[in-house]
């Protein structure tokens, strides 16, 4: 099972000496994968479905993980997620693209349809169409990434005649949500899923998935502390990565990556 870190990019471990420091720690350790999270505003004052406190720090995850890319050398980079319809697809591929460069090809994206209409509203984006926007914006993201001559012409964004360097060597792009419309999303477009949830959550949610394309990867943010019988159930349902969020856990984040690189290995 790989085990990886998510959710570093936020709060007090979000500034530049902490990053360099936990993320060179987690590589040493033997964890896969490092992920960043993202929410571009938050409501003020909180109100559900806002997963944070409105002054809580969170660095742009491209931003974030171009300095982990910088510090780290095999450790694989995601974004988990980035929220993709309040983003421009044209230049989001030329940020992935860039970036999976710079850091020899440990790119992949994540990305969701999002949650919180306060943000979607900040950034003028139609909390109605985000749906609409996610099956969009990767569809013309891969032109731009793979086709010969790039054309698309979609409700919400059109080119043709143009080209972006550089192109990706490996980008994978998984897609997040327990939706049905997510789940199609992620066996349809992308190389991956990534779920949020304990055993019992995963079961039902992959219970949901039609089969499964040939190297199609499963990544859930595990929700209950690490141990062998954990693994094993997680393993038993098809699951390839676990990604641990060690705030939630107790101990410095320093103690939670030790104690659980015993997992690493």
């Amino acid at each position: 099972m790989d085990i990886g870190v998510q959710g570093l990019n936020t709060g007090d471990t979000a500034g530049p000496d902490e990053t360099r420091r936990l993320a060179q720690l987690a590589e040493s350790l033997g964890y896969r994968s490092w992920w960043a999270s993202d929410h571009v505003v938050l409501p003020s004052p909180r109100v559900d479905p806002s997963p944070s406190e409105p002054d809580t720090v969170i660095v742009d995850p491209l931003a974030h993980l171009s300095y982990v890319a910088a510090v780290t050398s095999t450790l694989q980079l995601a974004t988990g997620i980035v929220i993709l319809p309040q983003r421009n697809p044209v230049v989001l591929a030329k940020q992935v693209a860039s970036l999976d460069l710079l850091s020899g090809g440990r790119m992949t994206l994540g990305v969701g349809a999002g949650y919180v209409p306060q943000e979607m509203a900040a950034v003028g984006v139609s909390f109605n169409d985000r749906g609409k926007r996610t099956d969009e914006y990767l569809d013309a993201m891969d032109q731009l990434w793979h086709a010969p001559e790039p054309s698309f012409q979609g409700e919400f964004v059109s080119f043709s005649g143009v080209e972006a360097h550089p192109r990706p060597s490996n980008v994978r792009v998984v897609v997040g949500g327990h939706s049905a419309s997510a789940i199609r999303r992620a066996v349809t477009r992308a190389q991956g899923w990534f779920g949020i949830g304990t055993p019992e959550d995963i079961r039902g949610h992959l219970a949901k998935f039609p089969s499964r394309p040939d190297g199609f990867r499963i990544s859930v943010s595990a929700q209950v502390p690490l141990s062998a019988s954990v693994i094993r159930e997680y393993e038993d349902l098809g699951v390839d990565e676990l990604v641990i969020y060690p705030p939630m856990f107790d101990g410095t984040v320093e103690e939670v990556l030790k104690r659980n690189s015993e997992f690493t290995g």
